[in-house]
C-alpha cells in the first residue's frame, strides 16, 4: 500500500490529477441544483457518448459510396453480427440526444438560467443544439435509402431558392447539380468528422463556462438577479450551502443517466433501427419519403405552407430563430428567473411545445401526401355510382381514370391531399367545378389540357350529383334563390335535371 501510494503521489505531483478533480467533478454547486430538472444536460452528454462509441463501431463496416451504402446498411442490418442492434442504439440514441436537449434547453429557458452571468453558456449550447440537429440530419443521409434520396433532395430544392448563392449552395451540398458519390461523401464527412468536431469543441466551451459561472441555483420567487451583486450573491451560496459536485450532488443524474441507458437499449431491442428503405431510386414515383422524428415539424411546414410564402418562410426562419436565441440573454438577462413570476415565457413554452406537436403529429400522419396506388385500387362506394345516369357514370369513370382518387377520397375512401368529394355538389356549383378542373387552382393541378369537352361535361356531371340525400345541389350567392315548387316529385325531377347540366 505504502508503494501504491507514492506511485500515485508520483503522478498526482505531476500531473495535478487532484487538482483537476477538485476543479471538475468535485467543484462546489449550490445544494438546490441537486435537483430532478438539472439531470437533462448530463444525459445529453452520456447520449453524446453513446453516439461517438456506436459511430465508430458503424464507420468500421460502412462504405460511403453511392454505389455500396444501402448494399453496406443492409449488410450491417442483416448478416453483421449484432450490427441490427448497433444501428439501433446509434439511431435511437440520437433520437434521445434531440430530444433530451430540446428539454434541457426549456428548462434552462423557465429556470431563467440563461440571464447574467451565464450569456455564453446558453449561446454555446444553442450552437450545440443545432450541431445536434445537424448530426442527426447528415445521419438520416448515410442511410442512403429512398427517404434520405428524397429528403435530401428536397433540402437541396430549398436551399436552391436562396437568391443569388442558391445555385452554389446547391452544389456545395451535392458537390454539383445532382445528388451523387460526391454528396454521400460530403455528408459522411460532415457527420463523422465535422459536425462531432464541432460537438466536442462548443461542449468543452460549455463546460468551461458551467464550471466557472456555476451551474445555476434553483430559482426563487421573488429573487431577482442585477449585475451589480448577483456574483457576490451566488458566492454566498456556494460558502454557505454548497457541496462538490461529487459525491454529493451527482446522485440524481447517475439515476437519470441509467434511465436513458436502459430507454435506449429497450428501444432498440424492441422496435430496432429505422430502417433501411427501399433502394434510392429517382424513377420510383410510388414512395411516401419522411424525415426521422425531429424533423417531421419542418417536413409538414413545408407542405402545408402556401407557394407563396415557401420561400420566405424556409429561407428566413432559421436565421430568425437563430437571432432571436442568441439576443434572449442580452434582452432578458436581469430580473426575476422563477417561471411563475414568467408568465410570458410560460405561455411561449406551451405555445412552441403545442404548435411543435401539432407540426410534428402532421408530420408523420402526412394528410396531404397522393396515395399513388388508390386510382388503381380503392373502390369507390356503391351508393356513389348505382342509380345514375349513363353521364354520370362516365364521369365517375374519369375521376378514377385521371386518377384524381390519388388526392381526392370518396367518403374516406382515396387520397388525403384534396377535400373528401362525398359532397361537392353541395359546396360547389357546376360552374366552379368546371373552372376548377380546367384551370387547377391551390395544389390541384389544371386538367384543360388533359380532358375533352365531352370528359370535362361527364365529370362536372357527377361531381355535382355528389350530396348527401335530400341536400340541395349548390347554387350561385350572387343570383336570387328560387322558391322551391310546391310539388315533390316536380322538385325532385327539377333538381335531377339541373344536376345533370354542366352548364
Amino acid at each position: 500500500m505504502s508503494a501504491l501510494q507514492n506511485i500515485a503521489q508520483w503522478v498526482d505531483d505531476r500531473l495535478h490529477v487532484t487538482k483537476l478533480f477538485e476543479s471538475t467533478a468535485g467543484h462546489h454547486v449550490p445544494k438546490s441544483s441537486g435537483s430532478w430538472f438539472y439531470v437533462f444536460g448530463s444525459a445529453t452528454l452520456l447520449c453524446f457518448v453513446i453516439q461517438i462509441i456506436t459511430g465508430i463501431l458503424l464507420a468500421l463496416v460502412y462504405v460511403p459510396s453511392a454505389a455500396e451504402a444501402y448494399t453496406t446498411l443492409e449488410y450491417i442490418t442483416y448478416q453483421q453480427d449484432l450490427g441490427w442492434f448497433i444501428r439501433a442504439v446509434h439511431n435511437w440514441g440520437s433520437n434521445f440526444m434531440v430530444g433530451i436537449m430540446l428539454i434541457h434547453m426549456t428548462q434552462v429557458f423557465l429556470w431563467g438560467a440563461y440571464k447574467y452571468p451565464r450569456e455564453i453558456t446558453w449561446i454555446s449550447g444553442s450552437i450545440l443544439l443545432f450541431l445536434t440537429l445537424g448530426a442527426a440530419f447528415t445521419g438520416q443521409v448515410m442511410r442512403f435509402d429512398e427517404d434520405a434520396y428524397w429528403g435530401l433532395g428536397i433540402g437541396a430544392s430549398i436551399m436552391g431558392r436562396a437568391p443569388f448563392i442558391g445555385e452554389g449552395l446547391v452544389h456545395l451540398m451535392l458537390g454539383g447539380p445532382i445528388l451523387a458519390g460526391e454528396t454521400l461523401s460530403r455528408f459522411f464527412s460532415l457527420h463523422v468528422f465535422v459536425i462531432p468536431g464541432g460537438i466536442i469543441a462548443l461542449l468543452s466551451l460549455h463546460l468551461r463556462m458551467v464550471l466557472t459561472k456555476g451551474i445555476s441555483e434553483y430559482p426563487t420567487p421573488g429573487v431577482l438577479v442585477n449585475r451589480k451583486t448577483y456574483d457576490k450573491h451566488y458566492k454566498d451560496i456556494i460558502t454557505t450551502t454548497g457541496v462538490p459536485f461529487f459525491p454529493k450532488a451527482i446522485n440524481k443524474d447517475v439515476v437519470a443517466s441509467s434511465i436513458v441507458i436502459f430507454g435506449i437499449l429497450a428501444c432498440a431491442f424492441f422496435l430496432g433501427p429505422n430502417g433501411p428503405g427501399g433502394p434510392p431510386d429517382p424513377t420510383e414515383i410510388h414512395v411516401l419519403p419522411r424525415p426521422d422524428f425531429f424533423f417531421l415539424w419542418i417536413f409538414a411546414i413545408a407542405a402545408l405552407l402556401p407557394p407563396y410564402m415557401e420561400g420566405v418562410v424556409l429561407l428566413a426562419g432559421a436565421p430568425v430563430i437563430i437571432a432571436i436565441l442568441f439576443a434572449l440573454p442580452f434582452v432578458c438577462n436581469t430580473g426575476e428567473k422563477h417561471w411563475r413570476r414568467r408568465p410570458v415565457a410560460v405561455i411561449t413554452v406551451i405555445m412552441l411545445w403545442l404548435i411543435l406537436g401539432m407540426l410534428t403529429y402532421l408530420g408523420a400522419t402526412s394528410p396531404w401526401s397522393p396515395k399513388m396506388e388508390a386510382w388503381s385500387k380503392d373502390i369507390t362506394p356503391a351508393k356513389f355510382i348505382e342509380d345514375r345516369p349513363p353521364l354520370e357514370l362516365q364521369g365517375s369513370l374519369v375521376l378514377q381514370h385521371m386518377q384524381c382518387r390519388n388526392c381526392h377520397a370518396i367518403d374516406g375512401i382515396g387520397g388525403q391531399r384534396g377535400p373528401d368529394l362525398a359532397d361537392v355538389g353541395a359546396r360547389l356549383t357546376a360552374p366552379q367545378l368546371t373552372r376548377q378542373v380546367l384551370q387547377g387552382g391551390g395544389n390541384m393541378p389544371a386538367y384543360g389540357k388533359s380532358l375533352r369537352p365531352d370528359e370535362v361535361s361527364a365529370l362536372v356531371s357527377y361531381l355535382v350529383s355528389l350530396r348527401g340525400k335530400g341536400i340541395p345541389p349548390a347554387r350561385d350567392s350572387s343570383q336570387p334563390g328560387v322558391p322551391a315548387p310546391e310539388n315533390p316529385s316536380s322538385a325532385k325531377a327539377d333538381l335531377s335535371s339541373k344536376s345533370a347540366d354542366p352548364i
